[in-house]
């Protein structure tokens, strides 16, 4: 997912290529789940920006956006896979070892496949001098990006939603971030410290790679409660946010010019024998924090109180046991993440509506309860197009279903001490056949 500095490199390619030009044409594609999940549509897009001059570009944390001559303004969310391509330089923020043939051409490919929309810039004068033509197109593969239109005066862009529900950005709200700031906001809470950090309305920007990476150099483990840091590592904490912050904007996210001893560098590498370790020989292992990778250091991040209790590692401190995984033990924080967890479950209802309907106790006597191996993973198809933590949806679903369970009707039992009598009938082919809504037992009714 693109982060903080991935987002600051799409603004630098706007500012660059489009800033001063006027769009000649905006071809917006329909995408109920892209525009329409946040109240835009392709055809309201495509009529408010075509011929619209670009003034400015911008960004907080993960969400970018592109100011006109007049409103609404464009505010943009890339989601998982979402990026903006220009025609005539690739913008790019890694670069395989290895290019095959494929990916060269669809990287040559224009316009490019997945197209949300497509920005088109004639030649023109701008400031004296002449610009060519260029185009600029967003992609958005897996549709978990956002795309609106904010009418607001452009000074005002982040005081009205969506940005306005965010937390201050590390590198443009620096005098917001402060050591202070910081330690309120980690102390008021009992979290993990990296699930505070993912959370956009507490800290704007910071995704997977850039928590594991400032925790590291703060030599926190990720799973530690928030509230039980003294100051000297909360101080460490903010020195390793803000430093890896601004060098991952400063950078335009371009990995060659992080320094050699990140952790960032070698943290890709997991399941990979002999790969999950850093140049001083110090191992990294991935564990699950709040439902998220990460990847972490345990010769330097060690554990100085209170851990939460949703870690769920492959590979722990030498000569650490892996806790034993038992139904008890939920994770108590759910990551806010924008709209990445929402909208995959957004994706996956959509999906789920396409496979057929209700459920039904096919292979079931009329009555029989179904058994709880039955049940499991049953998800409500009405909760999961809430705007809700997956996870949270289905252990309300589960505790849904738990009461449907007790309120059925539970088969009738003999009274303990009697042995009752078979039914007896006349014959098989007189047998009353079962309909649905009764129920045929051979058992019989207690005396």
């Amino acid at each position: 997912m693109p982060e903080i500095g991935e987002v600051a490199r799409v603004v630098h390619y706007i500012r660059k290529h489009l800033v001063g030009r006027t769009i000649a044409s905006c071809v917006a594609y329909p995408d109920d789940i892209v525009y329409g999940k946040v109240g835009c549509t392709a055809e309201a897009f495509q009529q408010h920006v075509s011929g619209r001059r670009v003034v400015g570009a911008d960004r907080q944390g993960k969400y970018f956006y592109m100011l006109f001559d007049k409103p609404p303004h464009a505010v943009c969310h890339f989601g998982m896979t979402g990026w903006m391509k220009f025609d005539g330089e690739e913008t790019a923020y890694y670069k395989k070892a290895v290019v095959d043939d494929d990916l060269k051409k669809e990287r040559e490919e224009w316009p490019p496949k997945y197209m949300k929309f497509l920005l088109k810039c004639g030649e023109e004068k701008v400031d004296g001098q002449v610009r060519e033509a260029v185009e600029a197109a967003f992609v958005d593969p897996r549709r978990l990006a956002r795309i609106r239109l904010v009418d607001c005066a452009a000074e005002e862009i982040r005081k009205a939603s969506p940005l306005k529900e965010n937390g201050p950005d590390p590198v443009r709200d620096r005098e917001v971030v402060t050591v202070e700031w910081l330690a309120a906001l980690l102390r008021r809470k009992r979290v993990p410290v990296k699930a505070l950090l993912l959370d956009q309305a507490n800290i704007s920007g910071v995704g997977n790679w850039v928590a594991d990476e400032v925790l590291y150099q703060a030599r926190i483990h990720p799973e530690q409660y928030s509230n039980t840091f003294n100051d000297g590592q909360i101080e460490q904490l903010h020195k390793a946010l803000m430093d890896v912050c601004t060098l991952a904007v400063e950078t335009n996210a371009d990995s060659s010019q992080f320094p050699e001893t990140w952790l960032m560098k070698y943290r890709w590498n997991k399941g990979k024998k002999d790969s999950n370790v850093l140049p001083s020989g110090e191992k990294i292992v991935h564990l699950k924090v709040g439902g998220r990778t990460s990847a972490i250091v345990p010769s330097v991040q060690k554990k100085t109180a209170a851990v939460a209790g949703d870690v769920e590692s492959e590979e722990l401190e030498d000569g650490e046991a892996k806790p034993a995984r038992t139904r008890k033990r939920k994770a108590k924080t759910a990551v806010k993440d924008d709209e990445e967890d929402e909208a995959e479950v957004e994706e996956e209802a959509v999906a789920k509506k396409g496979r057929g309907g209700k459920r039904t106790k096919a292979g079931l006597d009329p009555g029989e309860e179904i058994k709880p191996a039955a049940r499991k993973g049953r998800v409500n198809n009405a909760a999961a197009g809430r705007v809700k933590d997956e996870r949270n949806d289905v252990q309300a679903n589960r505790g849904a279903e738990d009461d449907d369970n007790e309120s059925e009707t539970p088969p009738s039992k003999a009274v303990k001490g009697k042995r009752a009598a078979p039914k007896k009938s006349a014959s098989k082919a007189a047998e009353k056949p079962a309909t649905p809504g009764s129920r045929r037992s051979t058992r019989a009714k207690a005396s």
